[in-house]
């Protein structure tokens, strides 16, 4: 095939955030993996490269976003392409910064009647004293920066000072913080394609090795240091819930393309909606990938869908 004939996509990737560096590992698999008799590909990183994407926009047929965290995944660089006129895969503006706002995609989550850990969120003063918020939720506690991902800036806490001190370092990765009932149980996380209908993929479970207390960054990106089942050994009706949640989060918070929201599932069988991520890590073995590959798309194939997703809109 002739390059005039290939769809041309910009590849961006990098960033400013502190997922960086997962962003580029991710791109690296991507730049493997893409259909190079189909598509040619551009790259661009954010954190150099905004003004050359727009000069060269015109000849951009498509853009795939492989950016994690602020300025990522939160509709900024969404907005960004949409004044360019570049579709790209995944969610719009509005989807994309609701998703990345924990305690606004809670607060929809529970509008529509979807399962959620009780929170409150902080207040800079809690890592003082943290009493107001103990009066409120009992430990153990689990506290997060509201716009972060990859957990950085997260902790659980089981006494008053692990509850002080993870107040005070959630709010050096954001200006707002949240403080949620730390739910035990089993991690699972379940993938959603498509556009108006949409395909749940098959669960995958988490199992973090048996030194980290919840799945932190180091045990989503340490070799090793983690198990995942796909698909995840669950009953078939809890799968099932699990699916259906996933598409009504996908629906409820306006998505597009493709999500992948992370639950816990309780001892007693409940399940509880933790977050759902719009652009999801994008190596052959990172979840949403692993997930696909069991519902019998491989990875070049999967990384064809999104594309063929994103130009639709």
């Amino acid at each position: 095939m002739c390059t005039e004939d290939k769809i041309r996509v910009a590849l961006l990737a990098g960033g400013t955030s502190g997922e960086r560096e997962v962003s580029l590992a991710g791109a690296a698999g991507f730049e493997e993996a893409i259909n190079r008799d189909k598509y040619e590909v551009f790259r661009y990183d954010p954190k150099t490269d905004l003004g050359r994407l727009a000069q060269e926009a015109g000849n951009i047929d498509v853009a795939f976003i492989l950016l994690h965290g602020i300025h990522g995944e939160d509709g900024t660089v969404q907005g960004f392409l949409d004044l360019l006129g570049i579709p790209y895969q995944g969610s719009g503006v509005l989807g994309s910064a609701l998703a990345m706002d924990k305690n606004m995609s809670k607060i929809v989550y529970r509008l529509n009647g979807l399962p959620v850990a009780r929170w409150e969120m902080a207040r800079p003063e809690d890592g003082g004293d943290p009493s107001r918020l103990l009066e409120k939720i009992g430990f153990p506690l689990v506290v997060k920066p509201v716009r972060e991902g990859s957990s950085l800036g997260m902790s659980v806490a089981r006494c008053k000072d692990e509850l002080q001190d993870g107040i005070r370092l959630a709010y050096k990765h954001d200006s707002q913080v949240m403080v949620e009932e730390f739910v035990s149980g089993r991690e699972i996380t379940v993938g959603v394609l498509g556009n108006e209908n949409l395909t749940p993929l098959p669960l995958v479970e988490i199992i973090p090795g048996e030194e980290f207390s919840f799945f932190d960054y180091t045990a989503k990106y340490k070799e090793g240091a983690s198990r995942e089942v796909c698909p995840a050994e669950v009953d078939v009706a809890v799968a099932a819930l699990a699916q259906e949640y996933a598409v009504q989060a996908h629906r409820v918070l306006q998505l597009r393309g493709y999500s992948r929201t992370d639950m816990i599932l309780a001892a007693d069988g409940s399940l509880y909606l933790l977050e759902t991520n719009t652009i999801p890590g994008m190596t052959s073995t990172s979840l949403l990938p692993q997930a696909a590959e069991e519902y019998g798309l491989n990875f070049t194939e999967l990384i064809d869908r999104l594309l063929q997703l994103a130009l639709q809109n």
